[in-house]
């Protein structure tokens, strides 16, 4: 799946355009790298993403196409905020 797409599936960032602009500004790095938008993500992969309020690290449990709003933090695990 694409990283863009899965923020906004797992509702870590609210737009996919947003998305895609915290990525196109190097503020999304995947297990230690910048990453693009396009970027494929997998389970157990270690995401970051730079708030202007602070960062969160966190990874990836579990990768779906559409999951509703109760469940979409059952796919990923907060390592650090």
């Amino acid at each position: 799946m694409r990283l863009d797409k899965f923020l906004k599936v797992s509702r870590v960032i609210k737009r996919r355009t947003v998305a895609n602009e915290a990525c196109d500004g190097g503020r999304v790095s995947v297990n230690g790298r910048v990453a693009k938008p396009g970027a494929d993500i997998k389970p157990g992969d270690v995401v970051e993403v730079a708030f202007a309020s602070g960062s969160v690290k966190f990874e990836i449990l579990s990768v779906a196409e559409t999951v509703s709003k109760s469940d979409a933090s059952s796919m990923y695990r907060i390592i650090q905020e």
